[in-house]
């Protein structure tokens, strides 16, 4: 029971939630999250054999009580560990196709990494904070929020959090993001850590550990949202529309009658003055390329920027 318990509690859905399993240590004993991750596997190895262990104890004790031996064994496939921490029972595959044990291993280390995501934009939102088990900020309006409880980690001060393609604010999603994980483990070894992380977040070819988490932050983040709090958001998505020339999400818990005057005035509309001032300098640009290659370059560009441009401008009225 307590360890049923506890792997349920290693999840952030669960009311017992203390914190990321992958942060349980202090960044001297884990310097790089590869360290980190390898170490709660291990431990979850441990976990895995004593919950087999203990399940095969209690089979063999009823066998011999109803005299089964001849017609029931005590063994328990893997697969039947009900643990989340166990691969092997939450990728079973399909009715066609069982999942190697390295695929397993992938999907595992994949959404472990979308788990420490969702955990580093709920400490920008002053949900969860580094500095403190368990849940720090959920209750109505913004009522009572207490920045002093966030020191290693700052929240954000109104909790709302750009999403956006392009590096346009200092404080959006991405950049804080890069800011936790210098934080959370030896900044000493920040792009080793981005890179583990963004190699599990199916990287473009030539893209940037940065880039590549600044495209699952703004593509596929409230998707993945959405799934893991069943259609039922804590972080409400609030988009300018498909060109997603704007996007912010807001903490539900500190929502009230000031976030949208403050989004308006903090974000939207200080981004229609870097769009337009982009928007000119890339046709200037554009006149003055060497090549048709870069030129053609520049060209793409300015006409997504245009029609996102366009499209923040409607969202702004």
């Amino acid at each position: 029971i307590e360890i049923a318990t506890d792997d349920w509690n290693d999840y952030e859905w669960s009311w017992g939630f203390q914190s990321l399993p992958v942060l349980a240590k202090p960044p001297q004993h884990s310097s790089t999250l590869e360290c980190a991750f390898a170490e709660w596997i291990s431990s979850n190895d441990e976990t895995i054999a004593e919950m087999r262990r203990l399940e095969e104890e209690n089979n063999r004790l009823f066998i011999e009580a109803y005299g089964l031996a001849d017609e029931l064994t005590p063994d328990v496939p893997i697969e039947q560990i009900t643990l989340t921490v166990n691969a092997a029972y939450r990728y079973p595959g399909t009715r066609k196709r069982i999942l190697t044990e390295m695929e397993r291993s992938q999907r595992f280390r994949a959404d472990t990494m979308t788990e420490l995501i969702s955990y580093a934009i709920g400490c920008m939102m002053g949900r969860f904070s580094l500095d403190e088990p368990g849940f720090v900020y959920a209750h109505t309006g913004h009522t009572g929020f207490d920045m002093g409880r966030y020191h290693s980690f700052p929240a954000d001060d109104d909790g709302v959090v750009p999403l956006t393609d392009t590096d346009w604010f200092d404080d959006d999603a991405a950049n804080r993001l890069v800011e936790f994980v210098s934080v959370a483990w030896d900044t000493a070894h920040l792009d080793a850590n981005l890179k583990f992380l963004a190699d599990t977040l199916s990287p473009n070819k030539n893209e940037s550990s940065r880039d590549t988490i600044r495209r699952y932050l703004c593509d596929s983040f409230f998707k993945d949202h959405l799934q893991t709090y069943k259609k039922r958001p804590i972080y409400w998505l609030f988009s300018s529309g498909k060109q997603k020339g704007f996007q912010c999400l807001v903490y539900v818990h500190r929502y009230n009658e000031g976030t949208l005057a403050r989004m308006r005035s903090e974000y939207v509309i200080p981004l229609l003055g870097k769009m337009a001032a982009r928007l000119e300098k890339l046709q200037g640009d554009i006149q003055v390329a060497t090549s048709t290659a870069h030129q053609r370059s520049l060209e793409k560009e300015r006409v997504k920027l245009d029609k996102q441009h366009v499209e923040v401008l409607a969202f702004d009225e």
